[in-house]
C-alpha cells in the first residue's frame, strides 16, 4: 500500500474533535483503505486527498475505470444521517451514492465533474440563480426515516445555551438571543410542509456537474421546511464591505425563485445566526461575533418586512 497523505492539520483536528476514538481512527486508516481496496476492486489515489478537515476524502478509480470519490468519517451518527440523505435524494440535485459502510463510517461516491465549488463560479447573482436551481430540486417531502434529526432538535442548543451561561446569554446580546428563542419556537410550531433538508447548502457544497448543471454535496440530512434550508447559502461568502445590501438582494431572489416566504426566511435567518453563535462558542471556536451580526442584518430586514 502506498504512503497516505494527509490533508495539512487534519490529525490535529480529528484527535481534538474526537479524542482518542479519533486517535485510534488514524491508527486504523491504512486497514479501513485496504478494506476498500479489496470489497471494490478500486484503485485510490492516495497522493491527491481533497482538502477537509473531518473526514479522509480521495479520488478513486473504479473496474473499468470510471472515477469515483471515498469518503470516510470517524463512524457515528452524522455518518449514518449523511448517507441515509444521500439514499434519499437518490441523486436529484444531490450527488449519487454508489456504495456504503455505514458501520465503517464508509462511502463510495459518484465523482462530480468539473466539480468547482460555486463561490469560484460567476458573479453573485449567477451564483445566486444556481443555488436557487439547486434548492428547488432538493425539495422532498419527509422522510419516514427516524435518523434524521428535526430543526427542534438542532434548535434545543440555545436552551443547552442557557444552561452553559446559568440562566444568562454570555457575550451574546440578549435582545437577540430572546428573539431567537421566540422566532424558534414559533417558526417550529408552525411548520406545514416538513421536508428532508440537506441541513448546509452554502457555496462550497455546490459543484459545477455534467449531469445537472449543479449538484450538491455533503448533506447533513435533517428534517425542516424550504425556508429553513435557505439560510447557510445566504450567511455564506457575504462580500466585506458590501454584506448588508448583498444579504438583502439573496433574500430577494430566493423568496421569488422558490416562492416562500419572506418573513420565514429572515426570521429563521436570525435565529439559526444566533444559533450558530452559540455552537462557535460553545466548541471554542471563531465566529461568534459574525455571526451575530449577521443576526442583526436579519433582524433589519425583519422589521422592514
Amino acid at each position: 500500500m502506498e504512503k497516505i497523505v494527509l490533508p495539512p492539520r487534519f490529525p490535529e483536528t480529528i484527535c481534538g474533535v474526537y479524542g482518542e476514538e479519533g486517535q485510534k481512527w488514524l491508527e486504523q486508516l491504512g486497514l479501513l483503505l485496504q478494506v476498500c481496496e479489496h470489497r471494490w476492486a478500486l484503485e485510490i489515489q492516495y497522493e491527491t486527498p481533497y482538502t477537509l478537515s473531518y473526514n479522509y476524502v480521495t479520488p478513486v478509480v473504479l473496474p473499468g475505470g470510471a472515477p469515483a470519490v471515498l469518503k470516510l468519517g470517524v463512524p457515528g451518527k452524522e455518518n449514518r444521517t449523511e448517507i441515509e440523505a444521500l439514499s434519499m435524494f437518490a441523486g436529484e440535485g444531490m450527488v449519487r451514492l454508489l456504495d456504503a459502510d455505514p458501520v465503517q463510517g464508509i462511502m463510495l461516491l459518484e465523482k462530480v465533474m468539473p466539480g468547482v465549488t460555486l463561490d469560484a463560479v460567476g458573479q453573485e447573482e449567477e451564483q445566486t440563480r444556481a443555488a436557487v436551481e439547486v434548492l428547488g430540486r432538493l425539495r422532498r417531502t419527509n422522510s419516514a426515516s427516524s435518523l434524521f434529526p428535526t430543526v427542534a432538535d438542532w434548535f434545543e442548543g440555545l436552551g443547552r445555551m442557557r444552561e452553559h451561561f446559568h440562566g444568562g446569554t454570555g457575550p451574546l446580546p440578549e435582545k437577540l438571543v430572546e428573539l431567537a428563542e421566540a422566532w424558534s419556537a414559533k417558526l417550529i410550531s408552525t411548520i406545514r410542509e416538513p421536508r428532508l433538508l440537506h441541513g448546509d447548502l452554502h457555496h462550497g457544497n455546490i459543484l459545477s456537474a455534467a449531469r445537472e448543471p449543479w449538484l450538491a454535496i455533503d448533506p447533513k440530512g435533517v428534517i425542516g421546511e424550504t425556508e429553513y434550508e435557505c439560510i447557510a447559502y445566504l450567511r455564506n461568502h457575504l462580500p466585506k464591505g458590501d454584506e448588508q445590501d448583498t444579504l438583502r438582494r439573496r433574500v430577494e431572489h430566493l423568496v421569488k425563485g422558490l416562492d416562500v416566504q419572506r418573513d420565514r426566511v429572515l426570521a429563521w435567518g436570525l435565529s439559526h445566526s444566533i444559533l450558530s453563535a452559540w455552537w462557535h462558542l460553545g466548541e471554542n471556536t471563531e465566529g461568534w461575533e459574525d455571526a451575530v451580526r449577521q443576526a442583526e442584518w436579519f433582524e433589519l430586514l425583519l422589521k422592514h418586512t
